[in-house]
């Protein structure tokens, strides 16, 4: 399902109304502040109960808290007048099954609105493998999308989500996303490790991603070294995939502990979830280096706003 334009408008005005009602600091010295922006997404808490996406959200005030100090908001863009830079990043290790979902990511990839850019990469053995640098083309952008070889590696996928969020530098600041294929473990902390949640190489994944405004989508597919993997196993890599994806601003899917059916139920929701994402851009009042702790709210008690938890600054 796709959301309506109608839709657009109902959120699209509510945020314009905050904007211009934001208060912005009157006698502050130009070096006592800086923007910042960051990706956000807007939906109803009910979706969640109900695993569907409504057309119609009222988001009311909007407020941005940084450090928890209020921040003034400068402007949120939206889908009509913010192109979307999308990376899809595939785990080249993941195991057969995925081949059977390519045919449907490619189709997502054809149907992203015009102005869009896209990047394709597979990520093996920890390093980052482009297939198509970032591109307007949809068409080659999908085409890009190839079979998976499925030959077993000894590295998860977040050096490569690290080095792919490099890529979003020479791009326009603005809506920006991941999509990420992976089974989220990284074989080279053994196949029984417990702290996948919390390995180095995830948190500098998420503190680039963060930095430079990237929200980070993920889809679970087992790998080949994964996918006979018991249930235990099989859901610290959906914890550390739903850790990313909830640091950064985005969201994760999977299906129980096996191989998804079909990835159409995910990728619907994608597209509406990416039609819904917003670059907000805010005044930071805090100039210290290091990490900053952010919180963006609605007034209306029944919006949900999927954020980025926090970015380093430097």
């Amino acid at each position: 399902m796709r959301i309506q334009a109608s839709a657009f408008t109902v959120v699209l005005v509510s945020l314009l109304v905050v904007c211009s009602s934001a208060q912005r600091p009157e006698s502050k010295d130009k070096q006592s502040v800086r923007t910042v922006t960051i990706p956000i997404s807007i939906f109803t808490k009910a979706e969640l109960r109900q695993d569907q996406m409504e057309e119609f959200i009222q988001v009311d005030r909007l407020m941005v808290r940084e450090d928890k100090d209020d921040q003034s908001i400068l402007s949120v863009r939206s889908v009509t007048n913010t192109p979307l830079s999308l990376s899809i990043l595939i785990q080249e290790d993941l195991s057969q099954e995925i081949n059977l979902q390519l045919r449907d990511l490619r189709s997502f990839v054809s149907s992203l609105p015009r102005g869009s850019r896209v990047m394709v990469a597979y990520i093996r053995g920890g390093t980052l493998h482009i297939k198509q640098r970032f591109t307007d083309n949809m068409e080659r952008a999908a085409a890009s999308i190839q079979i998976v070889a499925g030959s077993a590696s000894s590295n998860g996928p977040y050096e490569g989500v690290d080095e792919a969020t490099n890529y979003f530098d020479a791009l326009p600041t603005g809506r920006r996303a991941i999509l990420l294929v992976s089974d989220g473990l990284n074989a080279s902390q053994g196949a029984t490790a417990s702290d996948t949640l919390s390995t180095p190489e995830m948190e500098r994944a998420i503190l680039k991603a963060q930095r430079r405004g990237v929200a980070v989508y993920s889809i679970w597919s087992p790998a080949t070294l994964s996918q006979n993997s018991n249930s235990t196993l099989i859901s610290y890599g959906q914890g550390a995939l739903a850790k990313l994806s909830e640091e950064t601003g985005g969201r994760t899917f999977y299906q129980g502990t096996a191989a998804p059916v079909s990835f159409i139920p995910f990728l619907k929701d994608l597209s509406i979830l990416l039609e819904r994402q917003f670059a907000l851009t805010y005044l930071s009042t805090h100039m210290r280096k290091g990490y900053h702790r952010v919180e963006v709210l609605s007034t209306n008690p029944n919006v949900k706003i999927e954020f980025p938890k926090g970015y380093y600054y430097r």
